[in-house]
């Protein structure tokens, strides 16, 4: 959605606050409407409620340096509980429509990386370890000054990159992008469908949730993509009902034989601080906090720029609304998860289907965060939205991300060069950190080169430097011997 846009969507002068919640949120005040919220809140919970399923399945399939696994009904209670708890403070504290969960990513290095070298314990409490670095980083308003020395256009670039990437996943979640297997030795690493060509009845779903999503939003439907999810998930039921579908991915649209389920909280404040130390050796647990911390600082950095710019809440210096407390709260989110045994917990870029539903606010949050806190009671009723029918949604986001592209001069090299790496590497490496650290790299070392290095601001210089040894941490670890 384009600056003009949104400006045109609010009211000139908002009108005075309906109530005591109204004026706590800037409801009115962001142009904005309880009704919006409450969508916004839906749309949200619907596109990131996946990691219901996913992060028990990624973090129970691995075991630990005993050969240990984690149980995964009491990973399903840890994740709920998790989101639940970070995505109300976010909204409460932050005042952003961001919500929290356990990040994919960092979920994967904690169960394939870390675990193997310690036990769940260690594991979970480097999770805890890097939290609380990264809140020492935020109290000392050093996270905060990172983000506010990039210039304007490279977090555009951000945002834009993010809406590329998202709408990626939304492609691959739903099936209609797939991976080659590189044993099939073919020239191309992707390919439409699973086969070269859409088939079955879940990627109909898919595409006429696609299609149904764009066509509501360019009638300026009030609830388009919330409207999508739900009709596109009645329609996967009673096809999943009614045809002989072999698998639908992660979630199966089949209505559940138990609406409640009891949570078992045995995970929670599982975890050592520092038993790594004694069990992988101080070296190596240096450069996994470090890789933990890194992906985590820049991940949450574009994702919350990104999320404010498509809401319209960067201020006339495209500076974030209360940035001190969503990053302390970020930071906190980590910790949160580590100690419950969730993995680390992170901003999710699956915010951005709130704002397209119209939320500005964290009252969305509340609503968010409750549905994840029913979660931990009605995982089966809650958890049977397939992705196919979820996914629509991110697609449409990204497009709407995508609209800032136009913000950017694409004449000058020196700023057009580090926002094509920015918003390229994002989804060619589905990862936001590689993203920005490419554009970061580009932008220091143009800069040099055209004889402006003092226009670079210090700290973009330290971050670079970092970058540099976050994409050259292989080679550095072989050079020590880790």
């Amino acid at each position: 959605m384009s600056g003009a846009q949104k400006v045109a969507d609010r009211p000139s002068a908002a009108p005075p606050p309906a109530n005591s919640v109204d004026r706590f949120f800037k409801i009115s005040a962001r142009g904005s409407t309880f009704a919006r919220e409450i969508r916004g809140g839906f749309a949200t919970f619907f596109t990131m409620a996946y990691i219901l399923v996913l992060n028990p399945i990624i973090l129970g399939s691995a075991e630990d340096k005993f050969g240990q696994r984690l149980d995964s009904v009491q990973l399903v209670t840890a994740t709920a509980l998790v989101a639940a708890v970070m995505t109300v403070i976010m909204g409460i504290g932050g005042n952003l429509p961001l919500a929290l969960a356990a990040g994919l990513g960092l979920n994967a290095v904690v169960a394939f990386q870390i675990a193997p070298l310690m036990s769940w314990a260690d594991a979970m409490g480097l999770i805890v370890l890097e939290g609380l670095l990264i809140c020492v980083l935020v109290v000392t308003g050093l996270r905060e000054a990172v983000m506010h020395a990039i210039p304007q256009p490279l977090k555009q670039a951000i945002s834009v990159g993010i809406g590329l990437f998202i709408a990626f996943i939304g492609f691959v979640d739903a099936g209609f992008v797939s991976r080659i297997p590189d044993a099939a030795n073919t020239t191309v690493p992707v390919q439409l469908g699973a086969t070269g060509a859409l088939t079955g009845w879940p990627m109909l779903v898919f595409c006429l949730g696609v299609l149904l999503t764009i066509g509501l939003l360019a009638r300026k439907v009030k609830g388009a993509i919330l409207i999508s999810i739900v009709a596109m998930t009645l329609l996967a039921i009673v096809i999943n009902s009614a045809a002989d579908i072999k698998t639908w991915g992660l979630t199966t649209p089949d209505w559940p034989d138990k609406v409640v389920d009891t949570p078992d909280f045995g995970l929670i404040g599982d975890f050592s601080l520092f038993g790594a130390f004694g069990e992988a050796g101080a070296i190596t647990v240096v450069l996994l906090v470090f890789t933990l911390i890194l992906s985590d600082f820049f991940d949450t950095m574009g994702t919350v720029v990104g999320i404010s710019a498509e809401a319209g809440l960067l201020d006339e210096e495209g500076k974030v609304p209360r940035l001190g407390r969503v990053l302390l709260i970020d930071g906190a989110a980590a910790v949160a998860g580590g100690a419950s045994s969730a993995s680390s917990s992170t901003s999710y870029i699956e915010s951005a289907a709130g704002v397209g539903e119209g939320a500005r606010t964290g009252f969305a949050n509340l609503v968010t965060g409750g549905l994840f806190a029913l979660a931990l009671f009605m995982t089966p009723l809650l958890t049977i939205v397939p992705l196919q029918a979820a996914a629509p949604a991110l697609v449409a986001v990204g497009f709407l991300m995508m609209t800032q592209v136009k913000h950017i001069d694409w004449d000058k090299y020196e700023i057009a060069i580090p926002a094509f790496l920015t918003i390229a590497v994002m989804p060619f490496t589905y990862s936001i950190t590689n993203g920005i650290g490419a554009g970061f790299v580009a932008y220091v070392l143009i800069k040099s080169v055209l004889g402006k290095a003092r226009e670079v601001h210090w700290l973009l210089w330290g971050a670079s430097a970092l970058f540099l040894v976050y994409f050259a941490i292989d080679p550095i670890e072989q050079l020590l011997g880790v």
